[in-house]
């Protein structure tokens, strides 16, 4: 048996087409608590979404960030609709915020 080793990036980089070519996962609709929040100096918004149990990592890219008509903070509770993608980088998936 021939056992063939990928590196770290090429699993990632799989991974990361699974899970944007999986049609339930680019349109999802989510509840969640603010946390970590951080404002990027180009204007990004990145944070945690958390309920009880879990969290997901979130972003939120500047040309949607400036129709906000709120200024999001800590602890706040959210809906939010995005999709669901992975950052090979680091191996993460995360909700990119629409």
């Amino acid at each position: 048996m021939d056992i063939e080793y990928k590196s770290i990036s090429e699993l990632n980089n799989y991974i990361k087409f699974l899970i944007d070519n999986d049609s339930s996962l680019r349109k999802v609709y989510i509840k969640g608590e603010i946390s970590n929040f951080k404002s990027h100096t180009r204007g990004h918004l990145y944070f945690t979404l958390k309920d009880e149990e879990s969290r997901i990592s979130a972003v939120m890219w500047e040309s949607v960030a400036r129709n906000l008509t709120f200024n999001p903070e800590d602890g706040m509770n959210v809906l939010v609709k995005g999709r669901i993608s992975a950052y090979p980088s680091s191996g993460s998936y995360q909700i990119y915020v629409e």
